[in-house]
């Protein structure tokens, strides 16, 4: 099943990426710092705006966390953020001292 995503090559929406990104590098998921990606709050597959900026949240890419290893896209799939397992801790362990 294939998804008409040209959206995402656009113009409009790489213009929009780099000014999320510039703004917060925080990942959504994991919430630590270095995101390299931008992903939709609500999946567009389930009614959210693709180029809308309050939908659209920084977080890891292919790569995944330098911190926490996660991947933390690919974890997140196409579910709205409410459903993903995000990491909530008093301490960040990988941080280090």
């Amino acid at each position: 099943m294939a998804t008409q995503r040209g959206e995402l090559t656009s113009y409009e929406y790489r213009r929009l990426r780099a000014r999320i990104l510039a703004a917060s590098d925080i990942c959504i998921v994991c919430g630590h710092a270095l995101a390299d990606a931008v992903d939709h709050v609500i999946p567009v597959s389930k009614g959210g705006a693709k180029l809308d900026p309050d939908n659209l949240a920084p977080i890891h890419g292919v790569d995944g966390c330098p911190t926490c290893l996660r991947k933390c896209n690919s974890e997140k799939g196409d579910r709205p953020l409410a459903d993903v397992v995000q990491l909530v801790t008093s301490v960040d362990w990988f941080a280090g001292p």
